[in-house]
This record gives structure tokens, sequence and C-alpha cells, in this order.
């Protein structure tokens, strides 16, 4: 156990005699200054549901602290909406901001050094920002989830709405119709209703060991989150007291563990760059390899939207992470370290015990009630001998069009276009790529790219929109493929591949592509490549030669964006398949 005086910030106060007089300033007692200090960050604002209700948890974080004998402190770094974002440049700024939420936290947490943390997010880029930024402070640290928000009427969910959108361009569907989607598809606070990147990079928090068990996704408005936010505040103090930090919890295991449960979770695509980015601060590298390899005969095992059936909020009712880990204990590391300061078996023993699982099926049967339902435990989270699929639910393809590898999950993919011989059309927006797809200029049999909106290019978007054009055409959505060096939503669905690298920007073969290039696509076989040209199939070294002179002819497009935030970015993200974070060697 830690002495109080060995703690870093009563070094730091023994050395900064301003630092006493301008917290008493700030509205510290006397009193409070030789607690024990623990940072409270969160991404608190009024820029979407996930972040608008975050200050409950804060101040239930602050209180569990008090209780323990600490004193919290209070920091915020809100995040932006990838929804509210959408459709327009401000998309641009998504992936770049898990990068400046990172150093805003780096800054913060450093610039006074604390004892301990909690970190309090729920979003896209928000929960992998405070994920890497905890691990760079590298101080005793609990994570609280936001939660997610409850389904509208009919079981109504956000990411339906870019197929409501589609149906309206087409004119399959009136504007009254698509207004009801509008007005009834948030109903409350907390990440989106679905298996998107923020549902996953929650249930990725819990899953590496750094947020108390069962915690993961709660509904965002459930009492029980309150709670999971007071114990938070408690454990930090605790940590702190033994000096438990994150870099004695995170191994190459517990990464390997938060691999198969996105595996059985059919995860965002968007995991594939926060988790390598989070585990390059802990000196670990996580590749593409590295979850194409676990991925491969995984259990698929949640039946919950966008891939199935139901909205996000039923996965805590089926027992959450805990619940998943119990169906694949098999094949995860049981003996790494978690908060909690015992092991993963450890923790799920003892849940068995404290009767969590009997109050997740009580939110269950209250859920039934409220939507009229007779949903039970195994119709949301399958047992393992009776997985929804056993190859995981991403695939890594290479060839190539993607040397360094693109990523497609295939879950969400129709089975129709997972071996497919296509014509290339090219578009080098996504402005021009929709308008075609929406006003019938792209044909059955086509590939079509998106390309130079990579994180060099225009700092990464998610192509959204585009994705839902196709896979909410009934004819489309099955028989082309939509290929990008940007990134896709993780509600997106279809045969969308994504993260195609070397990005176009940098020269990478996806720049090369003319129109009417075949495009080999095999995602049993792992394949992504260029094997004709003009409709006519070449060798391989006939088409190495071709892809070679049309890069002596090859120029990169001026950098889009000449000062600020995405400049910085374009000049510094590693490849999309490293995990986009800012590289400086």
């Amino acid at each position: 156990m830690k002495n109080i005086k060995e703690m870093p910030s009563q070094v730091f106060r023994a050395n900064a005699p301003e630092l006493d007089p301008l917290r008493i300033g700030t509205g510290w007692k006397p009193e409070d200054l030789g607690k024990i200090q623990v940072f409270i960050e969160s991404t608190f604002g009024d820029s979407h549901p996930g972040s608008g209700h975050l200050n409950k948890l804060v101040e239930a974080a602050r209180e569990g602290v008090r209780e323990e004998g600490g004193y919290g402190a209070r920091y915020f770094t809100t995040d932006m909406c990838d929804g509210e974002s959408q459709g327009n440049d401000g998309i641009n700024y998504s992936l770049c901001s898990r990068e400046m939420i990172a150093n805003m936290i780096e800054i913060q947490a450093n610039a006074t050094p604390f004892d301990a943390g909690v970190y309090i997010a729920s979003c896209d880029k928000g929960m992998p920002g405070n994920l890497i930024g905890l691990a760079r402070v590298d101080i005793p640290s609990v994570v609280v989830t936001g939660g997610t928000m409850a389904a509208g009427p009919d079981m109504l969910t956000l990411e339906q709405l870019g197929m409501y959108s589609a149906q309206y361009e087409r004119g399959e569907i009136d504007e009254a119709k698509l207004t009801w989607a509008k007005h009834n598809a948030c109903p409350s606070c907390g990440a989106c209703s679905f298996i998107g990147t923020a549902s996953t990079m929650q249930i990725m928090a819990e899953a590496l060991g750094l947020a108390l068990p069962g915690s993961a996704l709660l509904p965002a408005t459930s009492p029980d989150l309150i709670q999971y936010a007071k114990n938070a505040g408690k454990q930090a103090v605790k940590l702190a007291k033994i000096g438990l930090k994150p870099s004695d919890i995170v191994t190459m295991d517990s990464f390997e563990n938060a691999i198969m449960v996105h595996a059985a979770i059919s995860g965002s695509t968007n995991a594939l760059m926060h988790i390598p980015a989070i585990a390059h601060e802990y000196g670990i590298e996580i590749t593409g390899e590295t979850f194409d390899k676990l991925h491969r005969g995984a259990h698929y095992l949640l039946d919950v939207r966008p891939a199935g059936r139901w909205p996000a909020e039923f996965f805590y009712y089926a027992g959450g992470v805990p619940a998943i880990m119990e169906e694949i204990k098999s094949v995860l590391h049981l003996d790494v370290m978690t908060v909690t300061g015992k092991t993963l078996g450890e923790n799920l023993e003892e849940l068995k015990q404290n009767g969590f699982y009997e109050r997740c099926q009580g939110w269950l049967d209250k859920a039934n009630e409220r939507y009229g339902s007779h949903i039970t435990k195994e119709d949301i989270i399958r047992p393992f001998d009776k997985a929804i699929g056993t190859d995981g639910s991403i695939a890594i393809l290479k060839g190539n069009l993607a040397p360094e590898g693109a990523v497609i999950k295939h879950t969400a993919c129709p089975k129709e276009m997972f071996s497919a011989v296509l014509n290339a059309r090219p578009f080098d927006s996504e402005e021009e790529c929709i308008d075609a797809v929406l006003h019938h200029r792209v044909n059955p049999g086509d590939a079509v790219f998106i390309r130079y909106e990579g994180p060099k290019a225009s700092g990464m978007p998610e192509m959204f929109y585009t994705s839902e054009a196709i896979s909410s055409d009934k004819e489309l959505g099955r028989t082309i493929a939509l290929i990008t060096d940007g990134r896709f939503s993780g509600a997106s669905t279809g045969p969308v591949i994504g993260h195609c690298s070397p990005e176009a920007q940098s020269g990478g073969p996806i720049a090369l592509v003319e129109e009417g290039d075949l495009i080999h696509l095999d995602v049993m076989e792992r394949v992504l490549e260029i094997v004709g040209v003009k409709g006519e199939r070449k060798t391989p070294e006939e088409m190495d030669e071709i892809l070679a002179e049309r890069k002596k002819n090859w120029q990169p497009k001026p950098m889009k964006y000449k000062r600020g935030a995405l400049r910085l970015f374009a000049e510094h993200a590693a490849s999309p398949m490293k995990g986009a974070y800012l590289d400086f060697e």
C-alpha cells in the first residue's frame, strides 16, 4: 500500500507552492489538498446524445471518490458526433478528433499530476480517444462507459435512417414517413442503439479489463449505470493505494481477449483502427492480420443490429460482456489482470455468485413487457454451440489492389458477393459516387470505388450514406461491391470494403484503378486484386507491368487542408491498417 506522501499529486505539491492557493481558488477546501487526487475526465457536452448525459456519471464518480476518501477533479474534452456530421465535410474531422481528445487528456492529466483517473465516454471517437489518452497518462484508472440509448417505436434505431433516406430519394416512401423516422429514432441519451463503433468500443473497454465487470453498454437511463460510475470512483482510489496502472493490466493477451469478443459481437470495422492505435501506446503491435487470424473459426453469437435483429439495449439484458465471455471462455486468457485487482476468471465467477445475471433477466422481463415481445436471453446471445456463424465477423483482404490490406465485415455482406469478378467504376469523392448510385448510373456487376478519402487526403470520413444507398437497393445490394480507402460507419451493411491500404493519396494501387478494370473479390480466400483491363483478363505479371506504368504518370492531389488539425493529421497519420494514429517517426 502506497504512502500518501509518495503519491504523484503530493510530490508535485511539495515542489509547486502556487498549486495549493490556486486550487483553493477553484473551490478545493484546504483539507482536500492532502487527499488522493483523482482526475475525472469525460466527453460531457451538448454535442450529441452520447455525451449530453455524462455529467450525471461524472458526479456519481466524484461521489464515489469522496466516499473512499479521495478528491475528484472534473475535466472535459467534448467529442463530436459522426451521425450529425454525415453528408458534409464535418465528418472529415471525426477520426482526427480521436487524436485531439487523446492529446488533451495527456495535457490535462500531466500538467498537474494526479494519483488516479476515471474516464467517462460513450461514442465513436470519445471512447477510443479516452482509451489512448489513459494509456499515455498511465495512472491507476477505471473506465466508465456511457451506455446505449433506448429504441424508438417499433424498435426503430438510428442506423435505419440511412435506409429511410435512400428510400425517400428513390421515391419509395413519402416525406411524412421519413420525418416520422427522424423524430423517433433517438428517444433518449446514450450511444446509438446498435453495435456500431460507439457500442463496440464501450464493449472493448470492458473486454480489455479497464472497466468494471458488467458495466459496458448498459441502457443510458438505467440506475445501474449511475451505481457503476460511483463504484468506479471508489475503485480508482483503491487502485491508487496499490499502484495498479493500465500498463500493469493491458497485455497482448488482453488485446486477444478483446478481439475474440469483437468477433463474437460482430463489432464495428472501425475497431481495426482503434485497437491498433490503443495497442501502439502500450508498445504492442496489433495489425489487420491479428484480427484476421483470431476471427478465423471464431464463433459469432450476438443477434443485435446492424447485423442482427435487436436494438443494443438488449445486449445488457442478456448479460452483456460477461455473458459473451462465458460463452467463449474456452478461447479466452482468463488469467489476465483487470481493474478490480482480480483476474478475468475471478471476475466471471464472482458475477455468477452475486446475482448479476438474475438482475439482467429482470431488466429483460421489463423490456419484453414494454415492447410486447417475447425475447429470451438465447435470442440475443446465442450459446457457443448454436452460433450465428463460426468464422468471426471480419476478414482482411489482400492483393495487388490492397498490398497492406482492406477490411470487410462479412457477417453484414450478402453471400452472393463473397466471390466475384467485377467491373471497376472509380470515383474520386463520395459526392460523385452517391449521386451515381442514387440515379442508377451504377450497374449490377460493378466494383464502385471511392478514393482519396483516406487519412492523408481528407481525414478518412465514413462512407455511410453511400453504403446505405447500396445496401438498401434490392438489386445493387447483392450485385456490386463498394471499395474505399475511407472507412464505414459501424452501422454499415452490405458488400462494403474499407481501409484499402496504402491509400490513394499515398500512391496506393487504389489510385491507379481505371474504368473497366476487372476486380477479383474472394472473401473466404481473403483476396482483393486487379486481374484485367477494359474487361480483358491479364496475367499477374502483365498487371504488375500495367500498374507500374500507370504509377509513372500518377501525381498526388493537392493537400485539401492547408492549416489546422486536419493538416496536421494529413501530414502524420499512419496507414489505416496500422491504426491511423499520429506517427512522428
